[in-house]
């Protein structure tokens, strides 16, 4: 097959509007095990135990259980395991994750009201993945020769030839920098494909989602607690990835795929915490947190490099993102004042997750959209509900000392055999510019923590959390043609795993 790239600028045609893909907007959706050492030491179990304040955005009645004033700051350092420095990534460096304060108020002898405001990093973007494998009888740019022979991609001319002025929404980026540069022929009119021997992918992931919560909570004779915070949430995400692909006698190609996220949400949650026996100190405690509604700018750059040249297409555009409601039910108990457990589960349909359209770019109603119906259909289909457990002890051998344990388990979000359809007709597919996909399993954490009461003023807190999970990756969706077995298009998934060190410390002054 004849081959070559030239330097040029994918000119496609301008769509007026656009919304996320799923697996971009799953990225948004998942939270960190992040806070307080504290907090963290006992694995986030303290829904129910509250007067820390990172329940603030998990149980905001956990603020209503303080009786002094203090504020807090947190940062500590993270590694991940079994990963090189790629790009501007880095497999170790410092994180700062929290910062807050409660302001306590007594009402009278019994009742408390008061107001907090916490910064904490809600999600860490932060990782490096690689991946390679070997490639039978398929390839990259065959999956964009399918699409273009099943009529996905182009309007035709009289002559059958592809009008390149007039793409469908399921021509990406990608396909149209291959359509012009590989695999049409122009002298010929005909459509052509090469099959790659092997890929390798390498990718950094960085950035952050800050969460900002305000909170205004209090108890009602020491035996009810109520609280509300209202979350603003602040999105950076950037990736930054090289994937090649190595052919027989002809030389590799490689994609470089460059795209940022960012914005800003908002939300609400509601708790409660309740001693059901007036004389046990043993509680239960209920949350529920509205929809984040988040409004977000993403941008992407795409290159496609070989020997005998570069292309590359870039765009940027404005959506609209709503993820679902989250529900939580906790347990909490102490024994005397040496003894706290605590136990926490929360819920929350990522199916659900609402991919929106934006109908204009007016600033003054910059959440006008519409639901995007064939994607969310393909969310519905590609991800599920999420469960998490969290389970944490605390215990202190002398007053002055504190010794943490926990644990978490998150369910899976995405369905072990979907992926990521370049073929839907919509403008999430349209602006896509990378074919890769990752179907990640469930999720484990193991924390632990020690803290010193220095003097009735000054507290100092360390934890440690591993947090580990295993995934199912692949390049791109296969393709099986039902006419002719010679355009299928198959890979086969490769197993990568995530493994995640923290060291926090925590510093909290009582005023």
């Amino acid at each position: 097959m004849k081959r070559y790239i030239m330097t040029l600028v994918a000119g496609m045609l301008m769509m007026p509007m656009a919304a996320q893909e799923t697996y971009e907007s799953a990225k948004l959706a998942e939270n960190d095990l992040n806070g307080t050492a504290r907090y963290v030491g006992m694995g986030g179990a303290m829904e129910a135990l509250g007067a820390d304040i990172s329940t603030i955005s998990t149980n905001p009645a956990g603020i209503g259980m303080f009786r002094k004033s203090n504020a807090n700051l947190s940062m500590g350092f993270v590694t991940q395991q079994d990963a090189p420095d790629f790009g501007v990534g880095k497999k170790t460096y410092m994180s700062f994750d929290q910062v807050g304060f409660v302001l306590a108020m007594q009402t009278n002898a019994t009742s408390y009201l008061n107001f907090a405001f916490n910064y904490h990093k809600s999600k860490n973007f932060d990782y490096i993945l690689g991946a390679a494998d070997r490639l039978t009888n398929a390839s990259q740019n065959k999956l964009t020769y399918a699409k273009a022979l099943n009529g996905l991609l182009y309007r035709t001319n009289t002559d059958g030839s592809p009008n390149f002025g007039g793409s469908y929404a399921s021509c990406s980026q990608l396909d149209d920098i291959y359509a012009r540069n590989l695999n049409y022929d122009s002298g010929e009119n005909v459509w052509y494909y090469e099959d790659a021997q092997g890929y390798n992918l390498d990718r950094s992931h960085t950035g952050f989602i800050g969460e900002y919560d305000f909170n205004l909570s209090g108890n009602i004779n020491n035996r009810v607690y109520l609280g509300m915070t209202l979350g603003l949430h602040d999105v950076h995400y950037k990736h930054y990835g090289e994937y090649t692909e190595h052919f027989a006698g002809n030389s590799p190609i490689t994609v470089a795929d460059d795209r940022r996220i960012t914005g800003a949400g908002v939300d609400l949650k509601f708790g409660i915490i309740f001693r059901p026996v007036e004389e046990s100190p043993f509680r239960v405690g209920l949350s529920v947190a509205t929809p984040t509604w988040y409004d977000l700018t993403t941008s992407n750059y795409t290159t496609v490099t070989d020997d005998g040249g570069t292309a590359h297409a870039g765009e940027d555009y404005d959506f609209n993102l709503t993820m679902p409601w989250k529900f939580g039910v906790s347990l909490g108990h102490t024994i005397g004042n040496n003894l706290a457990l605590g136990a926490s589960y929360e819920y929350s349909d990522y199916a659900g997750i609402d991919n929106r359209v934006k109908n204009d770019n007016r600033d003054w109603d910059s959440y006008d959209s519409e639901s995007d119906d064939i994607m969310n259909r393909h969310t519905e289909q590609s991800l599920r509900a999420v469960n998490t457990l969290k389970l944490g002890v605390e215990y202190k051998p002398v007053p002055e000392m504190a010794v943490r344990l926990g644990y978490n388990w998150v369910s899976p979000m995405y369905k072990k055999d979907d992926f990521k359809d370049g073929s839907l007709d919509i403008e999430g597919s349209y602006y896509s510019s990378a074919t890769d996909f990752t179907n990640w399993q469930s999720t484990n954490r193991i924390t632990c923590g020690f803290g010193y009461q220095c003097d009735k003023n000054l507290n100092l807190a360390i934890a440690y959390q591993y947090q580990t999970r295993n995934g199912e990756f692949e390049p791109f969706m296969s393709y099986r043609d039902s006419e002719f077995a010679e355009w299928d298009n198959v890979v086969d998934p490769v197993k990568v795993s995530f493994k995640r060190h923290q060291v926090l410390l925590t510093a909290t002054y009582t005023f």
